[in-house]
């Protein structure tokens, strides 16, 4: 087998209730023929226009040839340095397949102007972008864009020589790139950002960097036959019963990558399964965890614990890990299974998995702000250097920074999670992520961390469509560095502020409690906000 599947505990238990009747009911089948009717009638005019996904090894084999030749003749022009543009589904398989392979790939999936400036300044002579869109309007990448075709301009370089366009065919991206002269790679439009890893999104800007991609849906392919089959045995449909069936239900869900090959898959996982479950007032939330997170030491009964391994069948993991699924295989059968397996959760838990009707307020709540530009709300009170915005004021009684992280956690109900959410250059502070550790301890729940904006197109789904369990904590920057977007009336500075003001007021209308802190000194700051959170 390409991908091996070791449940015990309730997660084994909902494979051997569930599985049968998803055999019986020829769900694999089903969905591998593109059975639309799967996720009932509400759901059906959506999914019979998202299910590309099935067929993408196949249909995606021509581009194999075409990414090596564009390599090749951008390597003879001396241009080897690849930065996509992309967010959500454009970015995290090509992060992922890029990192499996050991190659450099520049992921720019941020609107802070210093990250922006940083894939500026590292060498346009010999860098080419790949700027990807599904829709060809997402903002941020469509600013990326701009000011890239600016600074080649500026350089006394022609843009359309070093520009590579991904999108749907016939979105307003493909229209004006095509206008403009850009090489323009079509994907299916029959296939979610999301589910799109396998389609031009995932395989032209990681092929350009120099992952075997003919390898990798070679792998892909070794893995359809098993997800297909109507048989006990076949790993989604053990994975998907593991992560959506256990009873009482676990909607919690630890991912860890302990001691395999496969570098980053937790962060495309937590994209797929929280934008694709989290609606309806309920889901699955993933949670990426370390080996040593403190959620394993606590073990919260909502939190289904996946071990991403290199063998899940070798006996001292499955006895060190008894109650946890572990699960290993080639990345791209990686791939495959969980784009099935979380389709298939979509089916029993009675959701539609190929929506994400959420995600659109926080786009139209920053819009709103950056076309009326309200002048900054005052802080609730300022902390060494750290400015505190709450959307309950009796959130921020205390007048200190660990106070208010106290009172927040308060609000946390019994199956409750904190979410951090930082709108920062996270190449300036990557140790702030180490605050998630810290936070699981002090809150004692589940924790996930998010960079923003990129995470609101990945969790942002389901924060506001998913169960109100969450409380919030997003951390800003207030720095004198910024960056003008060509032809737009707002710099990028100006678009993070809103992006992330845009999404706490959508919580807020959502009920759900949010703390937003505001760094003044990166490096000081930073530390207050350690301190605060280990007391």
């Amino acid at each position: 087998m390409t991908f091996a599947i070791h449940a015990s505990g309730a997660a084994r238990v909902a494979i051997d209730e569930t599985v049968p009747a998803l055999v019986h009911d020829l769900i694999a089948s089903r969905l591998t023929g593109g059975d639309a009717t799967l996720w009932g009638a509400a759901a059906e005019s959506e999914a019979s226009i998202r299910l590309g996904w099935i067929e993408a090894v196949s249909v995606s084999r021509p581009l194999v040839a075409e990414i090596a030749a564009l390599r090749a003749d951008l390597h003879a022009k001396g241009v080897t340095r690849v930065v996509l543009a992309g967010m959500g589904g454009s970015s995290l398989a090509p992060e992922v397949i890029a990192q499996t392979a050991g190659v450099p790939l520049t992921i720019l999936d941020s609107t802070a102007p210093s990250q922006v400036l940083a894939a500026l300044d590292d060498g346009l002579e010999g860098t080419v972008l790949v700027v990807s869109s599904k829709s060809g309007s997402t903002v941020e990448t469509d600013s990326q864009r701009r000011t890239f075709e600016a600074a080649f301009r500026d350089v006394g370089i022609d843009p359309v020589e070093r520009i590579i366009v991904v999108t749907d065919p016939g979105s307003p991206l493909d229209v004006s790139a095509r206008e403009a002269g850009y090489r323009v790679f079509n994907a299916d439009p029959n296939v979610g950002g999301r589910y799109s890893a396998l389609t031009a999104f995932g395989l032209v800007p990681s092929g350009l960097a120099g992952a075997d991609i003919d390898e990798l849906l070679n792998e892909a392919d070794a893995s359809l036959l098993e997800v297909a089959i109507d048989s006990a045995d076949n790993p989604a449909l053990r994975l998907a019963a593991a992560i959506s069936a256990t009873s009482p239900r676990r909607d919690k869900l630890g991912l860890i990558t302990d001691g395999t090959h496969i570098n980053g898959l937790p962060d495309w996982i937590e994209q797929l399964i929280a934008e694709s479950t989290g609606k309806d007032s309920t889901g699955i939330l993933p949670v990426v965890l370390l080996p040593v997170s403190p959620e394993l030491d606590s073990k919260p009964s909502d939190l289904q614990i996946v071990r991403l391994v290199d063998d899940a069948n070798e006996f001292h993991l499955r006895e060190r890990h008894e109650g946890e699924i572990l699960v290993s295989g080639s990345l791209g059968a990686q791939l495959v299974v969980w784009e099935y397996a979380t389709a298939i959760a979509g089916y029993l838990l009675g959701i539609n998995p190929f929506d994400q009707p959420d995600v659109e307020s926080a786009k139209v709540a920053a819009r709103g702000l950056l076309d009326a530009r309200p002048e900054p709300t005052a802080p609730a009170f300022v902390e060494n250097g750290v400015e505190v915005r709450v959307s309950d004021p009796a959130l921020a009684a205390s007048g200190t920074v660990e106070g208010v992280l106290d009172a927040l956690w308060a609000q946390l109900p019994a199956d409750g999670y904190v979410s951090i959410q930082a709108y920062v250059n996270r190449l300036d502070v990557p140790q702030l992520q180490g605050l998630r550790e810290l936070v699981a301890a002090d809150s004692g729940r589940p924790t996930t961390f998010g960079w923003g904006p990129r995470f609101l197109h990945s969790t942002g789904q389901y924060h506001k469509g998913g169960p109100a369990q969450g409380v919030f904590l997003q951390i800003l920057e207030r720095t004198e560095v910024d960056l003008e977007i060509p032809e737009r009336p707002f710099t990028f500075g100006q678009l993070i502020e809103a992006q992330a003001a845009g999404d706490a007021g959508v919580l807020a209308e959502h009920g759900r409690p949010v703390v937003s802190l505001t760094i003044t000194d990166s490096s000081a700051d930073v530390l207050t906000l350690f301190e605060a959170a280990q007391k």
